[in-house]
């Protein structure tokens, strides 16, 4: 995948809404002073042009289509009343300042599924918990069961046992295959909270794991 923190970082510009409309190649930072200066169309352009972002990154956690249909409308909601605050030039990307935004909004709607008890939805059924057992003893020699249980299809039921923070650390590290520098930078943890965070989610993965082997 391509990391966010590969993404170009656009250049600042001061354009009126009509010059934002006749052009259809803004860079985000000029769209993003286009809707400062009072052009609505310009968010409608950021949104499309960022919704599959937003999107792929909701999928991450979240396995139903109306869950990230969810998401992305409180990302970009929050993502709008936040513009003010966002620095062009002086953040990596918009691209990275939407994800962040974006990742924290996944964070809180796991935190918010876990009190209301929606984990039980990770429950595996017979069928799919004889077919983890028979795969991840296949896998077991390897050494690294638990980083090839979650690159495959029951990774969503999987992570759903776990605490809203492993999960979040977990899903950044190995699906987005993110470094411990950029988890603390979407996230706004340290660089030290992100790998006590990993270690621990990694022991619990496999302690989830252990009741398949």
């Amino acid at each position: 995948m391509k990391r966010m923190a590969e993404y170009p970082e656009p250049e600042t510009s001061d354009l009126s809404p009509k010059q934002a409309q006749e052009s259809p190649d803004l860079s985000d930072n000029e769209l993003v002073a286009a809707i400062r200066a009072g052009d609505e169309a310009a968010f409608t352009r950021l949104f499309e042009r960022h919704r599959g972002l937003v999107s792929r990154l909701g999928y991450r956690f979240f396995p139903r289509r109306e869950q990230v249909e969810e998401i992305i409308q409180e990302a970009f909601v929050k993502a709008y009343f936040a513009l003010d605050g966002y620095q062009g030039g002086h953040e990596k990307s918009f691209v990275s300042w939407l994800a962040r935004i974006t990742v924290h909004t996944c964070y809180d709607e796991l935190r918010r599924a876990k009190k209301r008890n929606e984990s039980r939805m990770g429950d595996l059924t017979e069928e799919e918990a004889d077919y983890l057992s028979d795969r991840l003893r296949d896998l077991s020699a390897s050494g690294n069961v638990e980083g090839s249980a979650i690159s495959r299809d029951l990774a969503s039921k999987l992570l759903a046992r776990l605490k809203p923070e492993d999960r979040l650390v977990l899903i950044l590290l190995k699906q987005e295959e993110l470094s411990i520098a950029e988890i603390a930078e979407v996230t706004g943890w340290t660089s030290a909270k992100v790998k006590m965070r990993s270690h621990r989610a990694q022991q619990g993965l496999r302690r989830v794991l252990r009741k398949f082997l």
